[in-house]
């Protein structure tokens, strides 16, 4: 039979499929013999089960009764038993930490009778009524459905009426009434009693944590991290321990170093007389941690001790949460920590030179998505004001936009392209579709292991919490600080490297990152560890990293940012500008003569071009790819020409005989479906003179940098390929002008011929047009819009976004190389291209170039190059080296 159940004791960190990761965790804690309070854990594969069925699975309320027995003997205690009960947590844990998934439920176990007998056993009544009004309200949240407002709203009027300025100066009296008012509102909300048997309890939360798996919030995370949806969840069971009952007990959250900078020490939040669901809602500030060596020296020396323990056993970064009860330290989870981008380069740098982490390991901690982040361009403080705020620093980044105050109104504004910052007291889960939507989040309560900053973490937002001076008001829609009241719609800037708000769109600079990347200037710290980084990712990449550039200054700074040559320059981009007219001239010439002046007036002005990219990437390959899109481009707009017509002979003037020509030319050209049109090779083999124009631009540039003294380079690339034979007839035109060139210069000029694949047949007869290419390059943009059917200028905006909330996509295919059928293309392309033509040098200039993800594709399917836009080039370089770690060692950033 199939075990769902799994002891503490009988799993390990290795296990986190089956356990998640918090059981892993906790599995691997109690075999290091930390103190983690006794439970047990329901795998995820029970929970694929339940998702699969609806139901139950067979054997599985049997095993939770059995291990729950081993729990009550060896606590001498029952679940929920009158007179001293045994009481537990209910928590979930999917393998990847997620945001959205369902609430811790504590204290299950507690009814109307075993709450007079904890009352007794504890001798704090207060305590009792505390800990049973927490199970009412999450037990009525989390599993029944209640919307959790209208128990804080129950919440908040209590205190107002008493006086108090939180739930600590509330006492045993009005805790009992407030769990008859929450009783009374489950009743209410739900038509059926809050559950009095334990039992009952229990077997609802498990099955609440399986189903929260499907929750809205869930299923947004996972798209945007792209966590696959068929993992399920675990659910983790484990004895209660109170951290709420006085002074003496408390709970808090701890990090081994610096979440937001990476740097050494003891992090994070304690809160006395709490639970550990309130240090991460924010509902007190908390105080720093290091309070707690004053508060409780034996408690803080051996949570320091612990602390080392783990991070030398994982060797990096780890996020604890901790419970003291009555002066014991229990160890309730842990996990390898998320941190910001800074934290990360920064924490691999220093475990590499502490010898914990080999380099290669140090490269599989940081990732190409971080590094573009430690690009983005931080505030000029110097041209700032006085800031209207400050709080901690929670998640690093520069970030403008209008204030709005909650999630519906946050996707509401950037759904239109508005630019906004979400303001709250404090996050919840419920906030998390207005945090994506968002550039930055503001609170004023929490520290940096608030809901706010966790998650900001993880997502890369910019995040300040605890705001102190900000008084927020919701329900006027507006904060103020001081005398300055801040409307929705006004724009802030938010700092969340200093913890700095301030007013109107703060200017921003370059960040370090990015001046290292353009100058070569380095510093000690951040800099130096991105440096590292780089590096140990150039020597052990298999793959070449090329930028897609179309003039000089574009090549000179992606060589800066480390291009081994240009994969993809578009000759189109040099015919915009003064030279349209020229283009324009050789559409309508009438006869040969008229179209050889336009093009012999071209030439020079491609060649300069040619000369500065050669001379930018000398001694580096540069790929020039002919004339792609349709010679209509060129010309004016259809219908800014007819109004401009109508409009003269509305005046009774004559049309402009050159308009006129030009709106013959526009008719004459016009296709319904451009991009399946005249374009490409097709072009290049019906315009007369076209590519030789081209070819001879090129190979008169090569002469002129190599009596210069330089290296060129230069390849040619037939963009559209779909058969052998265009691709034969456009070389052989490339070769008879190249041989011109070649002999009237007295120069050789040899450059090799290859084609973009980017359409399927071309990749599915690669084998054939291998016997005449001398290189491939993929232009995944194109493969993927006819491999798919999509034209991606109309179907992005018209049903991508009903695609992915449908999981038909779990990313853009635009965004990310579809492994599944582009990459199949792809693949096949490359073995029958290199079986035509061994040794056939291969590459990608796509924008998927550049994705992270694609680049591990596009390693394993063995191409040589990857090219993609200049400021990409870093990411590339990174995430190449990534890509050729053992498995093992790459892991998974998430």
């Amino acid at each position: 039979m199939v075990q769902y159940v799994y002891e503490f004791s009988e799993g390990d960190r290795n296990m986190a499929g089956l356990l998640g990761g918090k059981g892993a965790n906790l599995a691997e804690m109690t075999r290091m013999g930390l103190p983690v309070p006794p439970g047990f854990t329901v795998t995820t594969e029970a929970c694929r089960a339940f998702l699969t069925t609806g139901a139950e699975p067979t054997g599985l309320a049997l095993e939770v009764s059995d291990h729950l027995t081993t729990l009550e003997q060896a606590a001498g205690r029952r679940l929920g038993q009158r007179d001293e009960p045994l009481l537990l947590s209910v928590r979930s844990g999917a393998r990847f930490s997620m945001p959205g998934m369902m609430e811790t439920i504590l204290d299950i176990g507690l009814n109307d009778d075993s709450v007079l007998g904890l009352a007794k056993s504890s001798g704090n009544e207060r305590f009792a009524w505390d800990s049973y009004r927490r199970l009412v309200q999450m037990f009525g949240s989390t599993v029944m459905g209640v919307d959790s407002a209208r128990f804080e709203n129950a919440m908040a009027r209590l205190k107002e009426a008493r006086g108090a300025a939180d739930d600590l100066q509330l006492d045993a009296t009005d805790l009992s009434r407030l769990v008859e008012a929450y009783k009374e509102l489950i009743r209410q909300e739900t038509g059926e009693d809050f559950p009095q048997a334990p039992a009952e309890q229990l077997r609802r939360a498990i099955l609440a944590v399986f189903e929260s798996w499907n929750g809205e919030r869930a299923r947004l995370y996972r798209r945007r991290e792209h966590i696959p949806d068929d993992l399920g969840t675990a659910v983790n069971l484990q004895r209660m321990v109170f951290g709420n009952l006085g002074s003496d007990s408390g709970s808090g959250v701890a990090f081994t170093r610096d979440p937001a900078t990476g740097r050494r020490g003891l992090y994070g939040d304690y809160l006395p007389n709490a639970q550990g669901e309130d240090v991460v809602a924010g509902i007190r500030n908390t105080v720093a941690l290091t309070d707690l060596e004053h508060l409780d020296p034996r408690s803080y020396a051996q949570l320091c001790g612990h602390l080392r323990t783990l991070e030398n056993h994982y060797r990096d970064l780890c996020d604890i949460e901790f419970t003291i009860e009555r002066g014991t330290l229990w160890m309730l989870q842990t996990r390898v920590g998320k941190r910001t981008a800074e934290a990360a380069f920064a924490i691999a740098a220093e475990l590499v030179d502490e010898d914990l982490i080999t380099p290669d390991e140090g490269l599989a901690r940081v990732s190409g998505d971080g590094l573009a982040r430690l690009m983005f361009p931080r505030f000029d403080t110097s041209a700032v004001g006085d800031a209207l705020a400050h709080g901690i620093p929670a998640s690093p980044g520069a970030a403008v936009g209008a204030v709005v105050f909650d999630s519906a109104e946050a996707v509401r504004r950037a759904s239109t392209g508005e630019k906004v910052v979400l303001v709250r007291q404090e996050t919840t889960p419920d906030d998390l579709p207005g945090m994506v939507a968002a550039q930055a989040v503001l609170t004023s309560r929490g520290g940096k292991t608030s809901h706010a900053a966790v998650v900001a973490r993880g997502m890369g937002k910019v995040c300040v919490c605890g705001a102190e001076e900000i008084t927020v008001d919701t329900q006027k829609r507006r904060f103020r600080v001081g005398d300055t009241i801040v409307e929705e719609g006004t724009v802030i800037s938010v700092d969340g490297s200093e913890g700095t708000v301030y007013s109107g769109a703060a200017p921003l600079v370059d960040s370090a990152v990015m001046r290292y990347f353009e100058t070569g200037e380095r510093s000690a710290g951040l800099v130096d560890a991105v440096v590292g980084a780089m590096q140990q990712a150039d020597g052990v990449r298999r793959l070449g990293v090329r930028a897609n550039a179309d003039n000089p200054e574009d090549a000179a700074r992606a060589r800066r940012f480390g291009a081994e040559g240009i994969g993809l320059c578009r000759t189109e981009h040099m015919f915009l500008g003064d030279r349209r007219q020229l283009v324009e001239a050789m559409i309508l010439a009438r006869a040969d003569a008229e179209r050889e002046r336009a093009l012999d007036a071209l030439l020079p002005l491609q060649r300069r071009d040619f000369v500065g990219i050669l001379a930018a990437m000398d001694g580096l390959p540069v790929t020039v790819r002919l004339l792609d899109p349709p010679l209509h481009e060129f010309l004016p707009d259809r219908t800014e020409l007819a109004v401009r017509i109508a409009a003269a002979e509305a005046h009774g003037k004559a049309p402009s005989t050159h308009d006129a020509e030009l709106l013959d030319a526009v008719n004459r050209m016009h296709e319904e479906n451009p991009m399946l049109g005249l374009r490409g090779v097709r072009l290049g083999l019906v315009a007369p003179g076209l590519i030789a124009m081209q070819v001879r631009a090129i190979a008169e540039a090569v002469v002129e940098r190599k009596r210069a003294g330089g290296d060129p380079r230069a390849e040619i690339m037939v963009p559209l390929i779909d058969t052998v034979e265009e691709l034969r007839l456009v070389r052989e035109e490339i070769e008879r002008v190249l041989a011109e060139v070649s002999k009237v210069t007295g120069v050789l000029v040899d450059c090799p011929v290859g084609t973009m694949i980017e359409l399927p047949r071309a990749a599915l007869t690669a084998g054939r047009i291998a016997q005449e290419a001398q290189f491939f390059s993929f232009g995944t943009n194109d493969l993927t819009q006819t491999t798919w059917g999509f034209s991606r200028d109309d179907v992005e905006a018209a049903f991508f976004s009903a695609y992915l909330d449908k999981g038909i996509f779990k990313v853009s295919p635009f965004e990310t190389i579809d492994r599944e059928g582009v990459g199949r293309l792809v693949e096949i392309a490359v073995a029958e291209g290199r079986a035509a033509r061994p040794g056939l040098k291969i590459g990608v200039c796509g924008e998927h170039g550049g994705d992270p993800d694609s680049v591990h594709f596009f390693h394993s399917a063995g191409l040589d190059y990857v090219s993609c836009s200049p400021f990409r080039v870093p990411v590339a370089r990174l995430e190449a080296g990534r890509a050729a770690l053992p498995e093992t060692e790459a892991g998974d950033s998430r």
